[in-house]
């Protein structure tokens, strides 16, 4: 199914008004007329696929397991339609005629978004099926899948697809970007470290000193954006403020998701010229981090510089898949290719004019994220390759085990930010 030979062949030889795809090696269950309800809906609607919710055994037990509407931004090649698609027969042909490359694993993925091009897909909000969940993973484990060495192959032709699909739509954007003038404005400081904090009495000192012990040959701060924490955080961060260089900040409102306190911090009087990411769980991998993200602004002429980090435990042991790289970036395609892939990397940084312009989303995800397509739009992102980063896992990592509720969720709200992104885009 994801050879496009094989999806060339299929479209030429289906005969029948509609066409069902089993896009997954799964044994799949029907609800009662369950066929019949999603043609009537793709004959209601008109639309050209139509996918539906589904229930998933789990180690003997039924669960529900809804997908999300399919947006304009939903460029993700692993969205989930569920273990099987309808799809009108004559716009399965007519899809097929137009794939012009020949793919051994972005087959499906180049139809999609050819048939996505100039039809409309229908989610059917009701559980129609049933299959067999094969795929046991928590969601923390799953979703560094794109960055696996043994995918690679795999990646390099997803990102072909889409980038071939970009062209077509025009929403390419080919590698010419605006310069950057980082002598523009007068700061007290060359750079700040960032971090927004609530209720990490655990973690915040020793993210805290991993700052302090940097070496560079430039003044540095830490913006500790303290959001109304109640487990003892406030008072760790006060202790390490007699050090000046620490800088604590109570927000007065209460509003605020970890993008809001980014805003808050990056437009801060003390802020220096370039803000630079460290979450309050995390660490610096040693003391030359701040100066290898801040020469890469210098070396690169980059408006946003993101490093490469070591995935943890809490005694530092190194945990799967290890060391997150993101070397499917290139200078050349990585904007594009970034409408694709569900993440960037760590840590992010910023050159503080160009990211108070644009501000984050009040959000608690997504938010670097959206920044990140932002400035990509008109600038160049360099890249650090050494691991300047130690990403410590614990049970209450924000993402280590979502439930398929809170992934749809997510993963909604990334597509909404590609699909605005795109908009822009075009």
């Amino acid at each position: 199914m994801f050879d496009s030979e094989e999806i060339k062949k299929l479209a030429k030889e289906a005969t029948g008004e509609t066409t069902l795809l089993y896009i997954k090696d799964t044994e799949v269950v029907w609800g009662y007329l369950a066929q019949e309800r999603m043609k009537q809906v793709m004959e209601a609607t008109g639309a050209a696929m139509v996918y539906a919710d589904r229930y998933v055994i789990k180690n003997g037990q039924r669960e529900q397991a809804p997908v999300i509407d399919y947006q304009m931004g939903s460029l993700r090649d692993d969205f989930d339609f569920g273990a099987v698609v309808m799809v009108r027969t004559a716009a399965l042909k007519e899809a097929a005629s137009r794939m012009k490359a020949s793919y051994h694993f972005a087959g499906f993925y180049d139809l999609r978004l050819k048939l996505s091009q100039r039809y409309e897909f229908v989610h059917i909000n009701e559980y129609l099926y049933t299959e067999q969940e094969k795929d046991l993973r928590l969601s923390g484990q799953k979703q560094f899948d794109y960055v696996d060495p043994r995918n690679r192959e795999r990646q390099i032709e997803m990102e072909q697809a889409c980038t071939e699909h970009l062209k077509e739509i025009g929403g390419y954007l080919a590698p010419q970007f605006k310069s950057v003038d980082f002598n523009q404005a007068a700061f007290e400081v060359e750079a700040s470290v960032i971090i927004p904090v609530k209720n990490r009495v655990k973690t915040i000192k020793d993210a805290i000193n991993s700052v302090l012990s940097q070496v560079a040959d430039f003044p540095f701060n830490v913006i500790v954006v303290d959001n109304h924490s109640t487990d003892g955080t406030t008072e760790v961060i006060a202790q390490l403020a007699a050090d000046e260089r620490v800088i604590h900040v109570i927000p007065e409102r209460t509003d605020l998701g970890i993008g809001g306190c980014w805003n808050m911090g990056i437009h801060h009087p003390q802020c220096g010229k370039f803000a630079i990411q460290l979450d309050s769980d995390d660490l610096y991998s040693d003391e030359h981090t701040l100066s290898k993200m801040v020469n890469a602004f210098y070396e690169q002429q980059c408006a946003m510089v993101i490093g490469t980090y070591r995935m943890t435990d809490f005694d530092l042991n190194t945990l799967p898949p290890g060391i997150i790289d993101h070397k499917e970036w290139t200078p050349e395609n990585g904007r594009n290719n970034a409408l694709r892939i569900n993440g960037l990397g760590a840590p992010r940084a910023f050159f503080t004019p160009i990211i108070r312009q644009i501000g984050f989303p009040n959000t608690s995800y997504g938010e670097d994220y959206a920044v990140g397509l932002a400035i990509s739009r008109h600038y160049q992102i360099g890249r650090v390759y050494d691991v300047v980063y130690l990403c410590r896992r614990w049970s209450g990592n924000s993402d280590a085990a979502l439930n398929v509720f809170q992934v749809n969720a997510n993963n909604l709200y990334k597509d909404r930010i590609r699909t605005w992104e795109l908009k822009a885009r075009i």
